[in-house]
């Protein structure tokens, strides 16, 4: 074995911005860096190190102060075991301790065994009789292929590829000789997430018994329909289907037609996690890059998402391909993160000034990068949603009780997109239980849930900034692509009881939420949501020159947000139960729909001085009391076909305090994940009355619609005046068709059943103004004429 060494200058990865820990290290320059080669298995004849031996090498030459860098040259690199890296791999603010990939290499870190597979035939199945106890994902030529279910994996539908009610009816289980060790995936019952369980048995009614659901933190049953299962022999029969018997080792597998199995590489995951880094608080490993390696083939860990984060929806696994736990002045970067059972990127527990920058994360089961801290910080916690602290014994002290959470840190200029596609309460950017991380110049699209998620107020100080979040909850509803909650120690779930408490304590919001959240110049937009989300409690927020494609902004009960200068594109503002002298500002902002208030009898410090699009908006917003220095008309953005919302000198939007912000720094920096990021679809844009024609037709819910508007027209469908949306066309399969809705009926009105209130439509304008309110539901409630009778139906939006 050699160790290379060469004169160089000391590669150090930058940190701008960030504090560094106030330890003593030597200042010494040295000017030789170690470097320890690595081949992988295959290679071993070369003269270099196996990345065992250079791990183990690394170790003596840090205990004698060497600045020591690991290169792997290109090849798979095969874990039996997680790579452990303690305090004693530390290196210094001078002389890190680097572990990355070769000039020009391709390196690859995989969490999978290579099988040697004996094939043989098995009617229209293969099958193999192999020498390991569990299969947990299988790879064939690289590719993950899908566990034996049903229904069969389906791309082109959206929840779960695939999902039927009847999943585990008994008619079905009877259909089965043993589900013993399959799993059963759902959604919660509002669409909150989702669930899993194992299955352990049948009873003797023919139902499935089960261990599981407490991946959701907001206990419920599982969906009625939102529901397919897995892992079931008698449901291998598709191509790319496979499924192992346990008892007896025996693997089966459907293969495609174009599969030729004899050369085929096969592997199975074996590892949660590939590298870990451990220490704590008192003894943190310090000062180590990762730099330039692919990560993949890590098992699914959705059976192990059972720690509840507080009183948020959320349940965690503190684990990933890589886990940072005890931890300073660690730098994750230009790293590419794939064909993951679990999640990517964990920061658990103590952790300073954490650098996650550069890198590319897709195609995972879990989350992309969270920053998650310990309970034992946080002063009366509880961990349910219907759970409280009596504030006769609560810790009124301000702040965490320990430094047992991350602070200081940095997630920036990741590609993050195709994440949660097994578990469905996941974020490509989760913080809980910390401080002061900043979230900045990420691109994250196609997302389950949210794009960046906040589980609670614990402790604040967060910027989130430039970051390009879009195609987001896209499977669950009623959620944002920004998404947070503050269902801190002031909050309870009675609201006659908290409108007592935050009476008695009004300050009280501040004992966790130390400092303001930020959120600015980013670029949102959500599917079945709102596209900032501030939900229950959520509390010392301030929120300017964002841009929001479609869902708008939601301010749920909480106190002191600043809602200034944005633009809320075909939305509006959604003001949700507010509490009495919330403090609530929300002014100098462009909507292009009226307000959307529920249950809402306070308003805060301030809803003034913003710019509508239309003067029926504007006067809807002046009936409530509300922005009486408000104007109305055309804003004359500038290009919006191109996504650039900044308006023309000579636009009444000036006149109100809005200011233009830039509309070009949305997203990833870097070049390479630049020429790789994708961008969101610009929406066509519904700035007053005339931009939907009443004579036009209306394509919405895989249906044509037009206004009903003759006499004539009213007479032949039976209805009491000229006014409805008529079905023209429908899709078969299409949203309308599967929630009921046939050609020629007319849609009369929308309810809302939960909290009351009705839109009349009147024309397909109506409709579609309507539905845009309402879509954050996942639902949309409608009366319709068919036959002359008058019917309710719910047409399902998220299908």
């Amino acid at each position: 074995m050699r160790i290379l060494i060469s004169f160089i200058s000391l590669f150090l990865f930058s940190c701008s911005g960030m504090n560094e820990s106030s330890e003593k290290e030597s200042n010494s320059s040295i000017s030789t860096t170690e470097r320890l080669i690595v081949y992988p298995e295959s290679q071993q004849d070369k003269n270099g190190f196996s990345l065992d031996d250079a791990l183990a090498k690394a170790k003596i030459l840090l205990s004698a102060k060497k600045n020591v860098e690991i290169r792997l040259t290109s090849g798979t690199y095969y874990l039996t075991k997680p790579i452990i890296l303690g305090p004693e791999f530390s290196g210094t603010k001078e002389q890190p301790f680097i572990i990355r990939a070769d000039e020009n290499a391709t390196v690859i870190l995989s969490a999978a065994k290579l099988l040697d597979v004996n094939w043989q035939t098995n009617n229209q199945l293969m099958k193999a009789q192999l020498s390991v106890d569990k299969i947990d994902q299988l790879y064939i030529n690289g590719q993950k292929q899908i566990s034996a279910r049903f229904p069969n994996f389906d791309s082109s539908v959206q929840v779960f590829n695939g999902y039927a009610a009847d999943a585990i009816s008994p008619e079905r289980v009877a259909t089965w000789k043993n589900p013993k060790g399959g799993f059963v995936h759902a959604l919660h019952e509002g669409r909150w997430g989702g669930m899993h369980y194992l299955i352990k048995g049948v009873t003797n009614q023919g139902e499935l018994t089960l261990e599981g659901g407490f991946q959701n933190n907001r206990q419920s049953p599982m969906h009625e329909k939102y529901r397919y299962v897995e892992n079931i022999f008698e449901e291998l029969d598709a191509p790319g289907e496979w499924y192992f018997d346990q008892n007896l080792s025996v693997l089966y597998f459907y293969p495609p037609a174009d599969l030729d199995l004899s050369n085929a590489r096969v592997e199975i995951s074996q590892l949660d996690n590939l590298i870990e880094l451990r220490g704590n608080s008192k003894n943190p490993v310090k000062h180590i890059n990762i730099h330039g390696l692919t990560f993949t083939q890590t098992n699914q860990t959705f059976m192990k998402t059972k720690e509840p984060l507080l009183r948020s929806d959320w349940a965690i696994y503190r684990g990933g391909a890589i886990l940072l736990e005890g931890t300073e002045n660690i730098h994750i970067s230009n790293n590419e993160f794939n064909n993951l059972g679990g999640n990517a990127i964990f920061v658990s527990n103590y952790n300073r000034n954490a650098n996650i920058s550069g890198n590319q994360i897709f195609d995972i089961g879990a989350s992309a990068i969270s920053f998650v801290g310990n309970a034992s910080a946080v002063r009366s916690p509880s961990f349910e949603y219907h759970e409280f602290v009596d504030i006769t014994k609560m810790d009124m002290k301000l702040g965490p009780k320990n430094e047992n959470y991350p602070s200081h840190s940095i997630a920036s200029d990741n590609l993050i997109h195709d994440i949660g596609l097994v578990e469905k309460q996941v974020a490509g950017v989760q913080l809980s239980m910390s401080s002061d991380i900043t979230v900045s110049h990420n691109s994250i699209y196609r997302v389950p849930r949210s794009g960046i998620n906040v589980s609670e107020g614990t402790w604040g100080g967060h910027i989130i900034e430039y970051n390009d979040v879009f195609d987001t909850v896209l499977e669950t509803g009623d959620h944002g692509a920004f998404n947070s909650w503050g269902r801190d120690r002031f909050w309870h779930p009675e609201r006659a009881e908290m409108d007592k408490l935050v009476k008695e304590h009004p300050n009280l919001y501040k004992a966790d939420v130390l400092n303001p959240i930020i959120i600015r110049n980013n670029r949102f937009q959500c599917d079945h949501g709102w596209d900032i989300d501030l939900d229950d409690g959520s509390s010392n927020y301030k929120i300017y020159n964002n841009v929001a494609l479609s869902g708008g902004l939601k301010l749920r009960e909480g106190f002191n947000r600043t809602v200034e200068n944005n633009i809320l594109l075909n939305n509006s503002f959604h003001p949700h139960v507010w509490f009495e002298n919330s403090d609530d500002t929300f002014r100098h902002n462009i909507v292009l729909a009226s307000h959307k208030p529920i249950l809402n009898n306070y308003w805060g410090n301030e809803v003034d001085k913003n710019f509508f699009t239309t003067e029926q908006a504007l006067l809807k917003a002046q009936k409530l009391g509300l922005d009486s220095h408000s104007k109305f008309g055309d804003p004359k953005f500038i290009a919006p076909e191109k996504g650039n919302y900044q308006v023309s000198k000579n636009s009444l939007a000036l006149t109100v305090g809005f200011t233009n912000f830039p509309m070009d720094e949305f997203g990833v920096t870097s070049e390479k994940l630049k020429a790789k990021a994708e961008k969101p679809e610009f929406p066509n844009l519904y700035l007053n009355a005339n931009d939907v024609s009443n004579s036009a037709d209306l394509e919405l819910f895989d249906a044509t619609f037009k206004s009903v508007m003759t006499l004539g027209e009213q007479s032949a469908l039976g209805i009491p005046e000229i006014a409805g949306a008529l079905i023209l066309e429908i899709v078969p399969n299409g949203k309308a068709h599967l929630s009921g809705l046939k050609k020629g009926d007319v849609i009369l009105r929308v309810i809302d059943s939960e909290f009351g209130g009705m839109d009349k439509i009147t024309t397909i304008k109506d409709l579609l103004t309507s539905y845009r309110s309402r879509k954050w539901r996942g639902n949309l409630e409608v009366v319709i004429m068919r036959n002359q009778q008058e019917q309710l139906l719910v047409i399902n939006l998220l299908d």
